[in-house]
Order: structure tokens, then sequence, then C-alpha cells
């Protein structure tokens, strides 16, 4: 009994392997097809990811960009070329279900890491975009400073207190940023105050010509003086000029102007006046304390109104 299960397990198997070796003969044909095509594709795999870097290379300067773009191709061609041939060998049902797979991968994949992939399309977008580079000073998102790094999630940035921040390219993509290095030049805004007895053509000249002097300042666009308005103690102005940027540090740039408007404003004895609180002692306005002091001052000797008044004086000096 033994011996005849044993028989009958072994002519089972024999015949399954004598079957599989068939098949396999049979498919000799297709299977060298299929390995034709894989090869094919390969190579042209290997020649579009090398035309899409040479492309893109051209029109974004990150070289982590061109090479994602470049083995994505790679490998959807060489995808492409692997399904036709699991085809050709007949193995479909295959085929349906490695692209189900990937499609579940996916869409799986997207839910979790959403943020992620938010900053990665942001990135790869800013790639060609380009709206700042390595070097340029920048601010956005509240933080401001020069770029160090782009990578395809963050930017990194150094800020002017040295600090190295991260920012998820998303962020950047999605909200205002300032690049003060695209056009090359920076405002310089300085606010002095001209006293109200002074002669304000002469103030803007003698500021604009201080400013001109300056080696850092650029004369076109040229130095522009505006009077403002009338402050408390002055009459306030503006003096606005340009400086290369990046290249000239604007706080260094900014003190040196100042320096050279207060020179000359004192060559030209042109004030730069302190606060200055007048005080009314009107009842309806616009007497001075010594119209009210003249009243009373001197003082009659003997009298008991003049030291009445003398009082009413002194009360009035100390206000």
């Amino acid at each position: 009994m033994d011996a005849t299960i044993l028989r009958e397990t072994t002519n089972a198997f024999q015949t399954k392997i004598e079957s599989w070796g068939d098949s396999a003969v049979a498919m000799l044909p297709n299977f060298a097809v299929a390995v034709g095509i894989l090869v094919i594709f390969w190579i042209l795999a290997r020649i579009a990811r090398w035309s899409v870097r040479r492309v893109l290379s051209k029109l974004a300067e990150r070289s982590a960009a061109t090479t994602l773009f470049g083995n994505l191709t790679y490998l959807s061609i060489l995808l492409v070329g692997t399904f036709i041939g699991l085809g050709i060998i007949g193995l479909d049902k295959t085929v349906t279900s490695m692209l189900a797979g990937v499609g579940v991968v996916g869409l799986a994949l997207g839910f979790a890491f959403q943020d992620l992939a938010a900053n990665f399309v942001s990135g790869v977008m800013m790639s060609f975009r380009q709206p700042f580079r390595p070097g340029d000073v920048i601010e956005t998102n509240d933080f401001m400073g020069t770029v160090q790094q782009i990578h395809l999630r963050t930017t990194v940035i150094r800020t002017f207190e040295g600090q190295i921040v991260e920012i998820p390219n998303k962020m950047i993509f999605a909200n205002p940023l300032v690049n003060f290095s695209s056009t090359g030049v920076r405002r310089i805004d300085l606010t002095v105050g001209v006293s109200y007895g002074d002669n304000l053509e002469l103030a803007a000249e003698r500021a604009a010509e201080a400013i001109r002097d300056l080696e850092f300042a650029r004369e076109d666009p040229e130095v522009q003086v505006y009077f403002r308005g009338f402050g408390d103690s002055a009459i306030n102005m503006e003096v606005q000029f340009w400086i290369t940027y990046p290249g000239t540090d604007p706080l260094r740039a900014k003190d040196r102007a100042v320096i050279a408007v207060k020179r000359a404003f004192d060559d030209a004895e042109v004030s730069i006046p302190f606060p200055i609180r007048t005080f009314d002692f009107g009842i309806r306005g616009g007497v001075p304390l010594e119209s009210q002091l003249r009243n009373v001052w001197p003082p009659r000797h003997g009298s008991s109104d003049d030291e009445e008044a003398q009082k009413n004086g002194h009360h009035a000096v100390a206000r």
C-alpha cells in the first residue's frame, strides 16, 4: 500500500515537472522576445534620462531637480518595458496585480506624507521658477537672511543674527517672498529734522551734497530729498539714496550717511533741534511768559500788593 502511494506521488511529481518543462520550452521564444524588449527599453530609458537631464539643466540650476526628473523618466520607461515583457510571456494577471498594488501603495503614501509631498512639489516648482538663488538675501515667513542651500524639501537661510533656519518649501511657495538681491540695488531712507528757523533749501542742498560725496552712494538713481511735514519741534526731511546690494552693508551705509549729514549741517550752521515745548500762559492762548511777568516785575518795595505780585511772578517762572 505504501509503495503504491509512493509510486503515484512520484509519477504525479514527474508529470508536473515534465509539463513545466514543456511549458518552458514552449515559452522560450516569447521569453527571448520579452528579454529583448526589456533590453531595448533599458537602452531607451538611459538615453531618455540623459536627454532629460541635459534639457532641464538649462531650465533649472538645481542639480537635485534635474537628477530627480531624469531618474523618474528612466524608471517610467523601464517599468513600461517590464510590463510589456510580462504580457508577452503570459503574465497579464501579474501585471494587473502589480499595477493595483502600486496604486494602493501610492494612495496610502499620499495620505501619510502629504506635507512632505507638498514641500517636495513646491521645491520642484521653485527649481524652474527660480525666485532666488544661493547667496541672495531674502525675507519670507518673518525670517530675513542669506540663502545658504536650496533642497527639494526645505530652504536653508542664515539670518543676520547668525542663526541657521530651515524653512519648508511649501511655506515659501505659498507666502509672500521679498528678494533683496534680484535688482542689484537697494534704497536707504534717512529721516532728519530741520529747525523752523533755518533755510530749508540750504538744508536740502547740503544734505544731498553730503550723500553724493559718499563712495558707496550710487549716481543712478540720484539722491532725492523730500520734506515730509511739520513736526512738533522740526520740519521733517527725508533723504533717499541707493546703494549696490549685495555688496554694501545697509547698516554701515546708513551710519556713514548720518555722520555725513550731521557734519554738513554743522558746517552750514543748520540746526537739528532738540524736542521743544512752548508754554502758553494766556487764557486765550498766544501770550508768552515774558508778557505775564512784565505786569508784576519788578515789584514795588514796601507794599503787600507788591509782595503778592512778586510771589505770583515766581510761581509763573516755576511753571
